[in-house]
């Protein structure tokens, strides 16, 4: 069955286009029956960002639960690594973050969380599907079985203290002046709270959201106010959060973006001295840099590649036995801490490296000279581009010409409609020209 709803990271699309109250109502309900599991009283945590949009998608959503018979606690806007968090601690038998992660306002996204606070697979997901098109008339709560909703207190502080607690006691920011860059989204009272706390000089941007300015111009896909702050006020660091904080992208102390990859290096690293790695290695996905691969091997680490999204590095992770993966785009999962990634928690692992080497973070986070890669997307109205003779030419004959000097990837992206082409290698010349060739035979296909 293919999907029709969920895409790589939940459902997302633009709010009261694709996601309506209508639409969020019935993922409530669907959901709630997919998860009534067993005679006890059910419970499911919402938590959402600062879109303007998350009040309509979360009182909807209430709606669906509730008349499922199931009760609903309402966290308002936090992370979305907290609302996993706080599925599993508060014993929820489902968790959803209202969210369209780095996507500006005018779009909105649902993820669901189980009881363990880990993604939903692929076959729960397609359960929930079939049920959003199907009539469930029958299957609602009786007057006396319904859900109740409240609001709940002080999850903020249960968060603040989970972060801490992947710290050693006795570590401290002391000393160290942070930038942090909150998105105007979900972390924008807890993280510079958290960071206070251990003894960080703070200082925050983007933590002033209006329902309309999350990600805009700001966070970890737009990290130049961040650099600049950096900068004007001489911080040792500056960290990025997107709009729910389950990504991070770091800034050094003389501007420059630190991406995923060089994160993932770092703490790879510093984790294999510590004897903290569960093996060897660590789950990237395709789009990881080569540099970042040599640089595992010279370390004698591996690296497993795994499709673009983070529930796949997860699970990997767990299938595998890992504890370490993630994505250049910032998604870092460390699942001795979390169920999914947690953009605050990875910078706090990279803070405590850069206390204990006592050196400058443009060295601590330079482990890898990545190489040359070349990123373009081209969009398309309707059709399947990749299917085209020209495009399939175009590619095999890329392939052949990277072949044991680089790496090409060609895929469709999991939540718009673009297909994005990737190629990287030692000669950037060869690469431009292997990925312009295919974006041209993408052109055409597209037009035709």
């Amino acid at each position: 069955m293919s999907r029709k709803y969920f895409g790589t990271d939940g459902i997302r699309g633009r709010a009261n286009g694709l996601i309506t109250p209508e639409l969020a109502l019935k993922v409530g309900q669907a959901a709630g029956l997919v998860f009534h599991r067993g005679d006890h009283r059910h419970r499911v945590v919402i938590g959402k960002d600062t879109r303007l949009s998350g009040y309509m998608i979360e009182y909807a959503m209430v709606a669906g639960f509730t008349s499922v018979g199931m009760d609903v606690l309402l966290l308002g806007p936090m992370p979305t690594p907290a609302v996993a968090m706080l599925t599993k601690s508060m014993r929820a038998d489902l968790g959803v973050m209202i969210s369209a992660s780095h996507n500006l306002f005018e779009d909105n996204g649902i993820k669901l969380f189980g009881p363990q606070g880990f993604k939903l697979s692929d076959d729960v997901e397609k359960q929930i599907e079939q049920l959003l098109d199907e009539p469930i008339d029958r299957r609602l709560a009786q007057s006396a079985s319904l859900g109740r909703a409240r609001r709940i207190d002080g999850v903020h502080d249960r968060y603040i203290e989970f972060a801490k607690r992947t710290l050693p006691r006795e570590l401290s920011l002391d000393g160290l002046r942070v930038v942090i860059d909150c998105a105007h989204g979900a972390a924008y009272k807890v993280v510079p709270e958290a960071l206070w706390e251990l003894g960080a000089d703070v200082i925050a941007i983007g933590v002033e959201p209006d329902g309309f300015n999350i990600n805009k111009e700001c966070g970890s896909t737009s990290p130049e106010a961040l650099a600049k702050k950096v900068r004007e006020m001489r911080a040792d660091i500056g960290i990025a959060l997107d709009g729910d904080a389950d990504r991070v992208i770091l800034v050094d102390e003389r501007g420059h973006v630190v991406d995923g990859d060089q994160l993932l290096a770092v703490i790879a690293q510093s984790w294999k001295e510590d004897g903290r790695l569960a093996k060897p290695g660590i789950v990237a996905t395709v789009m990881s840099n080569l540099g970042l691969e040599r640089f595992l091997e010279g370390q004698g680490l591996g690296m497993v590649r795994t499709p673009v999204g983070d529930r796949y590095v997860l699970e990997q992770m767990l299938t595998q036995g890992y504890n370490l993966g993630g994505e250049p785009s910032g998604h870092i999962i460390l699942s001795d801490y979390a169920t999914t990634g947690d953009g605050f928690v990875a910078a706090l692992q990279v803070l405590a490296v850069v206390q204990k080497l006592r050196r400058p973070v443009s060295e601590v986070c330079h482990r890898f000279d990545p190489l040359p890669q070349i990123l373009k997307n081209v969009r398309y109205r309707s059709g399947k581009p990749l299917d085209h003779a020209e495009v399939k030419s175009a590619i095999l004959d890329g392939e052949s010409r990277l072949n044991g000097h680089g790496r090409l990837l060609v895929r469709s992206s999991g939540t718009e409609p673009v297909i994005r082409v990737m190629g990287e290698g030692d000669d950037r010349v060869l690469v431009e020209e292997v990925v312009d060739q295919i974006v041209n035979a993408l052109g055409h296909a597209a037009a035709a």
